[in-house]
């Protein structure tokens, strides 16, 4: 009896283990089947970012004529962001001048027409890390929707933004690049806010993938949580060159964590992607978030798309939203990418701008969900 007793305890606890494991199991397969997303769903959310129209010149040239700034004749990067209570549109861009990069602001009042260009934050000290250029754009915004103004959020009385940045003078994104933090009273005029900077290839949890040179990041803030993505590459040597895109969580902005099973975003062989996944920029759409970011392979670096249901499981759009020479002017033909997205409530239309590489040079270029009229 006392054995019966004994035996049916342990039948009990088996059963029990067992339906734990099962639970858990069914647990697990359910959340994996919560973020997957299949090809169909990438495809219809790709669709409403498809097929839009080209503005035929730059919106900020290559050379932006920027007083005391003659040199500049590479423009990059660009980044809407917009001030409370403020009706004009902001644009911050980085501007390269044979030395390195400079972060420069300009100001619209309809998003095409862009004056009063002027610096926002020049190159570092020397021998610092980022005495070779600072590439604002990273905005804490107020509201991470994809047609949420881009209102910047006002923290501990600043406002904040991450930064790429290098560490030499005298070219082209010299050395090994790190992020950086800045902060700044008017949204105009930036400081740095950290002496080291947020990521570098020398952290103690720096991967394999990003050991050699980090680039531009994004934050986002979700949940009271901040969020940086940011792409990266392992190597020197340009055939084991490839850049993709990780991330890293922080609760002050200043501390931050990377994600252990980054790349988030890899590159994929023989893809439109299969040199690079650069430059991402996340936004929520709907019940998901979609990345814009751009790749490079097939000949080209195009605007693409990737989606996620929790900010660490991307799936990507094989097919890129924009190519290399879609602009008929000739504008982009040799690279479409680097972009900054708002939505325009007053004519219900998006505006696009990228990085227009082609027959007038590296320069700003717009693609827009409306045809408009140039002025």
């Amino acid at each position: 009896m006392e054995m019966s007793i004994k035996q049916t305890h342990v039948s009990v606890i088996l059963i029990a283990i067992s339906m734990f494991l099962a639970f858990n199991f069914m647990s697990a397969q359910g959340a994996e089947k919560s973020v997957a997303i299949d090809p169909c769903t990438v495809k219809q959310w790709s669709a409403p970012y498809r097929g839009w129209h080209y503005y035929p010149d730059h919106v900020i040239p290559a050379q932006p004529d920027i007083k005391g700034f003659e040199k500049i004749h590479k423009t990059d990067c660009p980044t809407v962001f917009q001030i409370a209570g403020d009706s004009k549109w902001y644009l911050m861009f980085i501007g390269f001048d044979g030395q390195g990069y400079q972060s420069f602001v300009a100001q619209s009042d309809d998003l095409v027409h862009w004056t009063n260009k002027r610096l926002a934050l020049g190159f570092g000290k020397e021998g610092e890390f980022d005495f070779g250029g600072r590439a604002l754009g990273a905005f804490l915004y107020e509201n991470y929707d994809i047609k949420a103004p881009r209102i910047l959020k006002n923290k501990d009385g600043r406002y904040w933004s991450l930064y790429g940045s290098y560490p030499q003078q005298g070219g082209y994104e010299l050395g090994s690049g790190a992020d950086g933090i800045a902060s700044s009273a008017d949204g105009m005029i930036w400081q740095r806010a950290k002496d080291k900077p947020i990521l570098s290839v020398h952290d103690t949890d720096v991967g394999d993938w990003e050991k050699a040179c980090i680039y531009q990041p994004w934050l986002l803030e979700y949940k009271k949580q901040y969020y940086v993505f940011y792409n990266a590459r392992g190597s020197f040597e340009w055939s084991k060159w490839f850049e993709q895109i990780g991330a890293a969580t922080s609760r002050d902005l200043m501390n931050w964590q990377r994600y252990p099973d980054s790349p988030v975003l890899r590159v994929r062989p023989g893809g439109f992607d299969e040199k690079f996944c650069a430059d991402p920029k996340v936004f929520r759409d709907g019940d998901h978030w979609v990345m814009f970011y751009f790749g490079l392979g097939r000949g080209g670096a195009h605007i693409m798309a990737a989606y996620s249901r929790d900010l660490f499981q991307w799936r990507a759009d094989p097919e890129p939203l924009y190519k290399t020479g879609g602009n008929p002017s000739g504008l982009d033909r040799k690279f479409a990418h680097k972009i900054s997205l708002v939505w325009n409530p007053a004519n219900e239309t998006y505006y696009m701008f990228y990085n227009a590489v082609g027959n007038k040079g590296r320069g700003i270029g717009l693609i827009t969900s409306k045809p408009l009229t140039k002025q």
